[in-house]
């Protein structure tokens, strides 16, 4: 393998989804990550570990999880662009620091290549349930954004955009994929580096005695300062001011709080990415995200060869959900059918979104395996009646 000056793998590749994770975590500038080994998500870091000392960064394989996902903060506030990788038992021990992540606005991601769980479930076969784990797993009131790759091509490509949404919002990114679209291989394009969008860090142009953390210029993202660059700051999972210094009261937490919230709402609509296909004329709208879609895709198409008026909608961005397209198009279908690798998580947005003006069809499974079209055909023939 040869890179150019950038760390970036330039060219055409035949490569997983997991390898193509790291490929794009790179190509972002990430040079740093920490973690701790777990199926299916080891292969992102195993060769990021190879690669990264090329291009001047570190890996660190961490004792646990909980280590791994307060150490990459760490290397956030001391300049790197950083992430960790993990699967479901891993991505439940690290919701603590995610809350403190959203907190403390330390732009970084979290990559969970989902498997079947609860529990240690099933270490090696494909599930969706970490959806609203994602969204609530940490306590309190903040926003999150994660994605839904459903190739190797989308998860170099979101990777990046992962890495992009954390430095514009200050907020920690999910990477939300699963075990079949991490350990599927296909063809993936990797574009030079100067072709590839990369936002920077929003680091102060102000002097030291001039700066506050968490003061903002009227997009509620406040600019970031480092570790020994000169700035004192306090960085802190209490209630703060704009200084960082903790303030306990209810006025400071309501004013914290919403701007947490709203820098993410505010922008919702235009962060919120999605692949619509054949609604011109459809009854019934099938809406998928990750692996599923390839299977839904298949339905669909049958579907069609049958004469039934289906359309599709995948989503990209699962956080935040597309909730003004889903309202829109409940005026205009009579049916949602909504198939996931998990028993009813993200078709409850759906169906809040919809507010009761179209049926929603839910098509579980819950994980191990992936649908069979016949049995999303299945309802899609129950909703068109």
């Amino acid at each position: 393998m040869t890179a150019d000056p950038h760390g970036v793998l330039t060219g055409v590749h035949f490569i997983d989804g997991d390898h193509a994770c790291c490929e794009g975590a790179l190509a972002a500038g990430a040079r740093f990550a920490a973690g701790y080994p777990i199926t299916p998500s080891t292969e992102v870091v195993e060769r990021f570990a190879a690669r990264v000392p090329t291009v001047g960064g570190c890996f660190i394989q961490m004792e646990d999880e909980l280590a791994a996902s307060i150490a990459l903060q760490g290397a956030v506030w001391g300049g790197a662009k950083a992430f960790t990788v993990t699967s479901g038992p891993g991505f439940s021990l690290m919701m603590e620091h995610i809350g403190y992540a959203a907190m403390t606005e330390t732009p970084c991601v979290f990559v969970d290549v989902q498997r079947g769980g609860p529990s240690t479930g099933l270490p090696t076969l494909p599930a969706q349930a970490d959806m609203m784990q994602a969204r609530w797993g940490s306590h309190g009131d903040y926003e999150i954004i994660a994605l839904c790759p459903n190739s190797p091509q989308e998860c170099f490509d979101l990777t990046i955009k992962a890495f992009n949404l954390a430095e514009e919002f200050r907020i920690p990114v999910m990477m939300m994929m699963d075990e079949v679209v991490g350990h599927m291989t296909e063809k993936v394009v990797i574009p030079p580096a100067d072709q590839i969008e990369v936002v920077p860090r929003k680091q102060t142009h102000k002097r030291p005695d001039e700066y506050m953390p968490y003061e903002t210029n009227g997009d509620m993202v406040p600019e970031i300062a480092h570790a020994g660059e000169g700035y004192k700051f306090h960085v802190t999972g209490l209630t703060h001011d704009e200084r960082g210094y903790p303030n306990m009261t209810p006025q400071a937490q309501d004013k914290l709080v919403r701007r947490l919230q709203n820098k993410v709402l505010a922008a919702a609509d235009r962060i919120a990415m999605f692949e619509e296909d054949q609604l011109h004329d459809a009854d019934v709208m099938v809406i998928s995200y990750g692996i599923t879609s390839r299977v839904a895709q298949r339905a669909v198409d049958i579907a069609r060869q049958r004469g039934l008026r289906v359309g599709k909608l995948r989503l990209i961005t699962a956080w935040p959900f597309p909730d003004r397209r889903i309202s829109e198009l409940a005026g205009k279908v009579k049916a949602f059918v909504v198939p996931e690798l998990n028993l009813g998580q993200m078709v409850r947005e759906v169906e809040r979104a919809a507010a009761g003006r179209t049926k929603t069809f839910s098509v579980p499974h819950a994980g191990g395996g992936v649908h069979k079209p016949e049995d999303i055909l299945k309802v899609i023939v129950e909703a068109n009646r």
